[in-house]
């Protein structure tokens, strides 16, 4: 039989992260622990063959959709392995959600089941109202339901390339998109950044700030510590300082991931400074990490945090950082099995240092596209590439630094500004804890960038004297116009900021020659 003919090679992506290490005669060690139960690779690995059966017995089949509404829990945590155990196609959704905006979910994935925690029963509930595809919803307060049918002793003969996980994104269309991952695509990353980079091994014990509904949390939470056979400790709750330094200090976490909305509430805040201790490394992605929070964690609690960036669409981080050798306001370089280039508007590689373009990525964990949009799968995934959307420069280094998306950049002037060489500037005063730049037009419909921030707990920004401070350590035409001070900032549930949402806020408020502070 030629290569070409020869059948796949099979291959299930939740064999390799629990099944494996109990044939290997590792069932004993720890595997998860959440807020109410702990679980052994060999109890979990009964687990999972469990759910599996019950999935099963509902009639899912492989290849078949299942669309999960659930916090970080065991139960979470067990279905998406069962689902992608039985062949079928997990999909995690955001708990964020409405019901309206869950439904839309549920339709476009077209599936039949759905499983959902019971505290957001209400949304499910109103989600499948809508949805009239749906045959059986599963909450958590009958979850034995699933685990009685019996239990899927073997794996589904999936091959590398099958698909295991959808993880709907927005991205810069606005419209929710779910990007299609292989099984294999979950080996990949675990492999790749995890191994290489972070060098995991399997006395880590790994605690994340991101949820497993989107990219960032379920590479963190699950595909990482299970692919070396080490501890996972899953936070259902809202991931405040304060509750994250509570789960440092009872469950020695080794590595701590998180997001610039969380390094900064966190630097901001009283937790004692020596909480994580037995962090031996912070990771952080979802947007540019300033260098004041880099130099804050490093000083205040001794933990270094790498820099990195990554997507839905390649599964995790795909350029990073490395221990030891940091350099503050870059993404450092790519990881080992990917590549990456700075194209113009035109697709022409920009070979020069400093010279700002689109990011292009390549390497083995992309998505296979987006599931029923054609058009924009054409034009994010070209051949082995795939647009990223941000703008960014190479430095003299070798690192590449980020200037924000591609929309975000403002033209002040007649000159481009980019929003976060200002906001790094702003970060710097010690009366702010957060702070993003956004455009908002004036009287004569001409953009100027309007600086959005939260002031430090128990301060209060002087807008003049920020923009004072702008002034003194940036070119004049890059100083935000105006301040706005708000007690939080609009993020998505990654965490990223809804610069769309600050816009339309500070825009209805008045024009930007008229807002607080403007000079």
């Amino acid at each position: 039989m030629s290569a070409s003919t020869a059948r796949p090679t099979t291959f299930n992506a939740t064999e390799y992260l629990v099944g494996r290490h109990v044939a290997a005669g590792n069932g004993a060690r720890t595997a998860v622990v959440s807020t109410t139960r702990t679980l052994t690779y060999a109890e979990l690995d009964d687990e999972v063959r469990l759910v599996a059966g019950g999935l099963r017995a509902l009639g899912v089949r492989p290849e078949e959709r299942v669309l999960m509404c659930m916090t970080d829990e065991v139960e979470l945590f067990t279905a998406i392995l069962g689902t992608m155990y039985l062949g079928a196609v997990a999909v995690p959704c955001s708990t964020m959600l409405t019901g309206g905006e869950l439904a839309k979910l549920i339709a476009d994935s077209r599936t039949r089941v759905v499983l959902g925690s019971t505290e957001f029963a209400g949304q499910v509930r109103t989600a499948v109202e809508q949805a009239p595809d749906v045959e059986t919803v599963v909450l958590t307060d009958d979850w034995q339901r699933l685990r009685t049918a019996g239990s899927l002793r073997e794996p589904y003969a999936t091959w590398g390339d099958s698909p295991a996980l959808w993880l709907y994104t927005s991205g810069t269309t606005g419209a929710p998109k779910a990007a299609m991952h292989r099984h294999t695509d979950i080996r990949f990353v675990a492999e790749s950044y995890a191994q290489q980079v972070l060098r995991i091994t399997p006395a880590d014990r790994f605690l994340s700030v991101a949820k497993l509904f989107f990219a960032y949390g379920i590479g963190n939470s699950m595909f990482f510590p299970l692919s070396v056979g080490a501890t996972a400790l899953l936070e259902p709750a809202r991931p405040t300082p304060q509750l994250m330094a509570a789960r440092a200090m009872t469950d020695r976490p080794t590595l701590l991931f998180g997001t610039p909305s969380f390094w900064g509430p966190l630097l901001a805040s009283d937790v004692p400074r020596d909480v994580f201790a037995s962090v031996r490394q912070g990771v952080s992605a979802g947007e540019a990490l300033p260098a004041r929070m880099f130099h804050g964690m490093r000083e205040e609690f001794g933990v270094e945090v790498l820099d990195g960036i990554g997507s839905t669409e390649m599964l995790h981080i795909f350029m990073s950082n490395r221990p030891g050798e940091v350099h503050p306001a870059s993404s450092g370089i790519p990881v080992p099995g990917y590549e990456v280039e700075i194209r113009d508007e035109h697709g022409a590689v920009i070979d020069g240092i400093g010279l700002p373009g689109e990011l292009y990525v390549r390497g083995d964990s992309a998505a296979t596209g987006y599931w029923c949009r054609a058009e924009t799968s054409r034009r994010v995934f070209l051949g082995e590439w795939m647009r990223t959307g941000d703008t960014y420069v190479r430095n003299a280094d070798g690192t590449y630094s980020c200037l924000g998306r591609f929309n975000d950049m403002i033209k002040a002037g007649g000159i481009w500004v980019t929003p976060s060489e200002v906001e790094e500037r702003i970060l710097e005063h010690p009366d702010v804890a957060e702070a993003v730049v956004v455009a908002v037009p004036d009287g004569d419909g001409l953009d100027k960038p309007i600086a959005c921030v939260v002031p430090v707990p128990g301060r209060h920004v002087d807008a003049d004297a920020l923009i004072q401070w702008c002034r003194d350590g940036l070119a004049s035409f890059k100083r935000p116009r105006a301040v706005v001070e708000l007690d939080e900032l609009p993020k998505t549930a990654t965490g990223k900021i809804r610069r769309n949402i600050l816009r339309d806020l500070v825009a209805a408020r008045e024009p930007a020659d008229q807002a607080v502070g403007a000079r």
